[in-house]
């Protein structure tokens, strides 16, 4: 009877070794996007950097574009994975809120890329350039400013908080936030601080 391994197994083995080889290269690739941004990804670059071949790679995402739409998507999965996900242990409103942005803190300072924060690494490389990969990083930047909002407004629904603009109040906290990533970087022992004084200046009790 021939005991070798039927077409479905080794197809599965496959498969298996290109997703792990994938989540190698894009764990990489997030980390030099994250440092500088991401057109400096490349085949060759990320084939010496983690010990596999250029072809191979190339195989993999077909196009230095599809790379960095992959890695968009792989900073975005991490970033829901370490900030947002954990975060909705918290109740909804400001507790919440809270938990949002201390975990954004430990994200940016610990920090999960090597560049800190993906989003402020990579919006003004792109911020006049349309298309896919704008688009993708857009979409990454409203899905964060929405969640922001959502917990505003459900904190002054709960008469958590005074009154306020919960989409105009979310933007400035995201943009205290990118300006924050460039003090971290820059050393900046205070940035965690300043960011949590400026959240709670909005999060005043009725």
């Amino acid at each position: 009877m021939d005991s070798s391994p039927g077409t479905g197994e080794i197809t599965d083995k496959r498969l298996l070794r290109g997703a792990r080889t994938r989540q190698l290269v894009l764990a990489r690739a997030v980390d030099i996007a994250s440092l500088e941004n991401l057109e400096s990804l490349s085949f060759g670059r990320l084939a010496a950097d983690v010990g596999l071949s250029k072809a191979g790679i190339q195989t993999l995402f077909r196009t230095k574009e599809q790379l960095q739409l992959a890695t968009v998507d792989h900073a975005r999965e991490r970033f829901i994975a370490e900030v947002s996900q954990p975060a909705r242990a918290k109740p909804h409103g400001v507790q919440r809120l809270r938990e949002l942005i201390d975990r954004w803190i430990g994200y940016a300072t610990t920090p999960l890329f090597e560049g800190g924060c993906f989003q402020a690494a990579n919006l003004s490389e792109y911020d006049s350039r349309p298309g896919p990969i704008q688009d993708a990083l857009i979409r990454n930047q409203r899905e964060w400013v929405s969640l922001l909002a959502d917990e505003l407004g459900r904190a002054v629904d709960a008469a958590e908080i005074a009154p306020l603009d919960p989409e105009l109040t979310a933007f400035q906290i995201s943009a205290v936030l990118l300006s924050a990533n460039t003090a971290l970087r820059l050393g900046d022992p205070t940035a965690a601080d300043k960011i949590r004084r400026v959240v709670e200046s909005f999060l005043i009790s009725v």
